[in-house]
């Protein structure tokens, strides 16, 4: 009896010292919840609680907690004040989200000097992860899909001349370039770059298409914040029967978010995009996905590439989480456990850069078509295996310090 009752006090001394070291790891969650923009947080919102919903069991004793914060306007002009109060008043122990390129800029001198680190679930101006040792994306690169799509479109779409159509903020700039650098390299001429206004409320965009058609390029490359922005593109490009005077429409991702796609007028057939990820990829573990996704937010909710990125940020979350038993003090740990973490998501298999502490991922051309079901989809053309951030390897502008 002596023995038994010896066992059963180490048994009960285990589980008290367990629930000790169980932690309850704070994650500041900076997204866009108002405005304009609102319904791109709300697809990285969307996957960040739903990865949390079907993984939670897979942090042991440990437990998750996101703390959610707006991100505010598009230029970053608060997110300075909401990241700060993360830090400080809520001890958070990372920060996740982060839609826009001007608000991830602006924080990352904070998460040096708090040695927080920062994960990147959208944000894809180049030369962000050079601003801080603290900064991992898990999204992409601007020059991810548009330097593929430069090559793609003068190699394989047969065009001569493009024009670059852009939101005139950092990652319109860098997008744009991406384009122009690839398309010139493979022997088009990008004849002209036309700024299309702000990242906030949707612009008309009839003066900037018209003008492009006037000028009747072989393709024109636009980039525009996604949601909303990209419902306009179309609707204008449509409007001024671009694509029946010969101007072929292509672009980033950005311009058909799943969400968005399914209301998009047949004036999108033909679009050629480069993506990393579309709600109709036909693979186990993205139909698995979806089917989870239609469940959890009902059968009119899409998610899009923003939604796998948020997805794959979480997973790295849970990793380092789990690495580390809990124990997320020490910043700088954190970050050199993302380096070289590879991962198989909804996107293939993805890689951290141990680098430059981007993302390294399957990149695919894209065209959107008419589905059997006569919703609008998209067939892969082709795919671009393991992408890395070509401004990096190319030491462009700001990508070389």
């Amino acid at each position: 009896m002596k023995i038994i009752g010896t066992l059963a006090a180490v048994a009960l001394a285990f589980c008290w010292t367990a629930a000790a070291d169980a932690e309850t790891i704070k994650v500041g969650v900076v997204l866009p919840y108002s405005g304009p923009n609102s319904d791109l947080g709300n697809q990285i919102d969307k996957a960040f609680d739903l990865y949390v919903k079907l993984h939670a069991k897979d942090l042991g004793d440990n437990k998750i907690e996101l703390i959610k914060r707006d991100e505010g306007p598009a230029s970053g002009a608060t997110v300075r004040t909401v990241v700060t109060e993360l830090i400080t008043n809520d001890k958070v122990k990372l920060l996740a989200g982060f839609v826009f390129s001007p608000s991830a800029i602006a924080s990352a001198p904070l998460a040096t000097q708090a040695k927080i680190p920062m994960l990147i679930a959208n944000a894809g101006t180049a030369w962000i992860t050079n601003l801080s040792p603290y900064i991992v994306r898990f999204s992409f690169s601007m020059w991810d899909p548009a330097y593929q799509m430069g090559t793609y479109a003068a190699k394989n779409l047969e065009c001569k001349t493009a024009a670059a159509g852009f939101t005139d903020f950092p990652p319109g700039q860098d997008s744009a370039l991406a384009f122009k650098t690839a398309f010139e390299k493979a022997g088009g001429k990008v004849i002209d770059e036309v700024r299309m206004g702000s990242p906030g409320p949707v612009p008309d965009f009839t003066p900037f298409f018209q003008r492009v058609k006037d000028e009747h390029p072989d393709c024109f490359y636009v980039f525009v914040p996604s949601g909303s922005h990209a419902g306009g593109v179309m609707k204008t490009y449509g409007d001024l029967g671009m694509r029946p005077a010969g101007i072929r429409l292509v672009g980033p991702q950005d311009l058909i978010p799943d969400y968005q796609l399914a209301h998009m007028s047949d004036a999108a057939i033909g679009l050629v995009v480069v993506s990393s990820y579309a709600n109709d990829y036909d693979t186990p573990v993205n139909k698995e996905f979806v089917k989870d996704w239609h469940a959890a937010y009902g059968p009119d909710s899409y998610p899009d590439f923003e939604s796998a990125a948020g997805m794959d940020t979480m997973a790295g979350i849970f990793h380092v989480i789990n690495e580390l038993h809990g124990n997320l003090d020490d910043g700088a740990k954190v970050i050199d456990t993302l380096k070289g973490w590879k991962h198989d998501g909804l996107r293939g298999t993805i890689e951290i850069d141990p680098e430059t502490r981007d993302v390294i991922q399957d990149e695919h051309a894209e065209e959107v078509i008419k589905k059997p079901d006569g919703k609008l989809g998209v067939k892969v053309l082709e795919t671009f295996p393991q992408v890395k951030d070509q401004c990096k390897v190319l030491k462009v502008g700001r990508c070389a310090s």
